[in-house]
């Protein structure tokens, strides 16, 4: 969390980041209690990445970009999607027969969505915004990770100014059940 570079580069580190952590889910046998730690710290990883995007890129895509509203719509419905199944997947121990249908699906939507913004997303901001622009962009998302939640909330609004002035909040309360229980924490 917190890479550095423009908010293109930033917003890629995580994606790798996540990618190397469905790897280690998908060389565990189904049932291994290390896939659900794995699995939590995806979604602590993919909420702040996402809380992130949708206080900063996508406004800024919604601003900058031909067909912003669009594509940022499109991208919100992926994140809800995304938060939905992180959900449900909180809810699972790695040996309910649940996990691995949807840590399975929450990885090829996860996938499919990182493969469209970094060909078609992360060119057009890249194009449309002046680099001292996508500069800036990268330190509000870092700061914003810091704060952000880490426990899925479907139900919380995605959009300025709503999402910015709640995050924070529920972000405290989460990280301070993550300490509470060890949740996100390597063993």
């Amino acid at each position: 969390m917190g890479h550095g570079g423009n908010v293109v580069e930033e917003l890629k580190t995580d994606h790798r980041e996540v990618e190397e952590l469905f790897g280690k889910i998908e060389q565990l046998p189904t049932g291994h209690a290390k896939r659900k730690e794995y699995a939590d710290q995806v979604t602590i990883e993919l909420i702040r990445h996402s809380v992130a995007e949708e206080a900063y890129l996508y406004p800024a895509v919604r601003e900058h970009v031909p067909d912003g509203d669009a594509i940022a719509d499109r991208e919100l419905e992926d994140h809800a999607e995304a938060e939905r199944l992180m959900k449900d997947l909180e809810r699972c121990d790695a040996d309910d027969p649940e996990f691995d249908r949807l840590i399975t699906q929450l990885m090829t939507e996860i996938r499919s969505h990182v493969r469209d913004e970094e060909s078609n997303l992360f060119p057009r901001m890249t194009r449309s915004c002046p680099a001292e622009m996508l500069d800036q962009l990268g330190d509000k998302v870092r700061t914003a990770k810091k704060t952000a939640p880490t426990r899925p909330h479907p139900s919380a609004p995605d959009k300025p100014p709503a999402n910015k002035m709640l995050a924070p909040g529920m972000g405290f309360v989460d990280r301070l059940r993550d300490a509470m229980t060890g949740r996100g924490k390597e063993s």
